[in-house]
């Protein structure tokens, strides 16, 4: 069965875009198309409802947005759309309040559903799994398929792999690979032992998820260097912001972030730079990137994505009553125990001896896969076996040029497949928050409505 989606394509012209994933990023982009007054789109979702994905499908009241509501627009163009938003629903958030994120996901649906309405017939939702992509062509898990001109992925974070050491335990009842799926936190009691891989977002959420439910056992989280994302500081005004773009090396960039947060905090030091990191990290050559990742990663991480306070102050009491532990070490090898539960050896960093750790369940927190070399995703891998998408140098996701076309594996890049993303982190680095996705998702709906092509070629 073809979906009819959209008038038969003129040669040379998009009149149609079919995009993989409806969560924030595929989203926008389908509403952003209807805006741009471009082509007819159709979002595949093989989740539960398009507009929420991960991030925005949580149910729970204390999961919050990590940034303040001030900086939640879904455009650019328009930075005031959701305060507006919750003060038209009598929402009793202000602009430097950390609003629920199921509450974001209402959000986001209703601006799809207010893009519907405002122009009938050029968006169509599909339930379905894509499987493969022939030319433009989306082949869906069901036999069916959605004929377009252009493809977007926007397929948001891949599931993580199983951390190091624990494939032993990878297929038993008490390890937790998807820290989202149902029952991940259930069936816990206050004798229990849970051990968390990971000291991130994630695993911050997974904490919160066991204290909703009562869960009066013990917590530990492990991570290789043991560290706990800061918090928000309460709003200020901000100093004289930067007008030039630091200049590489990153090193040199670090010295000045440092000399620049005594003057002003680091947290200013650290936002001064949102402007211009995407461009920071374009003008790194391949190894200050990897040094950067395998040395600075986990310290940008835990100063870039912060706790909103209320969730900070919850987990600072967590870890002052002993019930949430965090330590720094590697994992290295699991078996299951007697009981049901597992036994973990993890290595203390800095130390050659291994230690143990009894857990009634381990649940994985370490963040997404971005590999797609390696991923199981059927699309993607078949994608990579066809050699039309490519890792990127660094492997954190699809190798794109800066319209977000795709690049096979020799180089060339392909006019009809893009990314958009988390996916597309490689090429541009800070491209997981909604003020720089809504960005990218808005140049690309820009480009896709004004792509035009003489034999094959953009012109």
């Amino acid at each position: 069965m073809t979906h009819p989606t959209a008038p038969a394509a003129v040669p040379g012209t998009i009149r149609h875009v079919a995009i993989v994933g409806a969560g924030f990023s595929g989203t926008l982009l389908a509403i952003n198309l209807l805006r741009h007054d471009g082509p007819a789109a159709t979002l595949i979702e093989r989740g539960d409802a398009a507009g929420l994905g991960v991030a925005y499908g949580t149910r729970q009241s204390d999961h919050l947005l990590n940034v303040r509501a001030a900086n939640m627009s879904a455009f650019p163009d328009r930075p005031d759309h959701f305060t507006a938003w919750l003060s038209e629903r009598g929402v009793g958030a202000g602009a430097t309040d950390f609003v629920p994120r199921a509450l974001y996901g209402v959000y986001l649906r209703e601006t799809l559903a207010t893009a519907q309405a405002a122009a009938p017939g050029r968006l169509t939702v599909v339930d379905g799994e894509a499987v493969a992509i022939d030319g433009a062509t989306v082949l869906l898990k069901d036999g069916d398929r959605v004929d377009a001109d252009a493809v977007v992925l926007a397929v948001g974070n891949l599931a993580p792999q199983v951390p190091p050491g624990l494939g032993g335990i990878a297929d038993r009842p008490a390890y937790m690979g998807n820290p989202w799926a149902a029952g991940a936190t259930e069936g816990l009691g206050d004798d229990d032992t849970v051990l968390l891989i990971g000291t991130g977002l994630t695993m911050v959420d997974v904490v919160l998820s066991l204290e909703a439910q009562g869960f009066g056992g013990r917590v530990v989280a492990l991570s290789r260097r043991g560290l706990l994302p800061h918090r928000h500081a309460p709003a200020t005004a901000s100093p004289q912001p930067l007008v030039e773009r630091p200049r590489p090396p990153l090193s040199a960039i670090v010295r000045s972030v440092r000399t620049r947060g005594q003057a002003i905090g680091w947290r200013s030091a650290i936002d001064e730079l949102r402007p211009f990191t995407q461009g920071i990290w374009a003008a790194a050559d391949p190894v200050e990137r990897r040094r950067f990742l395998r040395h600075l990663r986990p310290w940008w991480d835990i100063h870039r994505h912060r706790l909103a306070p209320a969730v900070a102050d919850r987990v600072e009491v967590m870890v002052a009553s002993g019930q949430l532990t965090l330590l720094a070490g590697k994992s290295c090898d699991a078996h299951q125990a007697d009981d049901g539960g597992v036994v973990v050896a993890w290595r203390p960093r800095g130390e050659e001896a291994p230690r143990q750790l009894r857990a009634t369940r381990v649940i994985s927190c370490i963040g997404p896969q971005g590999d797609v070399a390696r991923t199981d995703d059927p699309l993607l891998s078949a994608l990579v076996g066809e050699g039309r998408i490519r890792p990127d140098s660094e492997h954190l996701g699809i190798d794109v040029e800066v319209t977000g076309r795709v690049l096979h594996d020799d180089g060339t890049s392909d006019d009809r497949l893009f990314a958009i993303g988390p996916m597309t982190r490689g090429a541009f680095w800070e491209i997981v928050a909604v003020p720089d996705l809504r960005r990218q998702v808005w140049d690309v709906a820009r480009y896709l409505s004004n792509a035009h092509w003489v034999g094959g070629e953009g012109l």
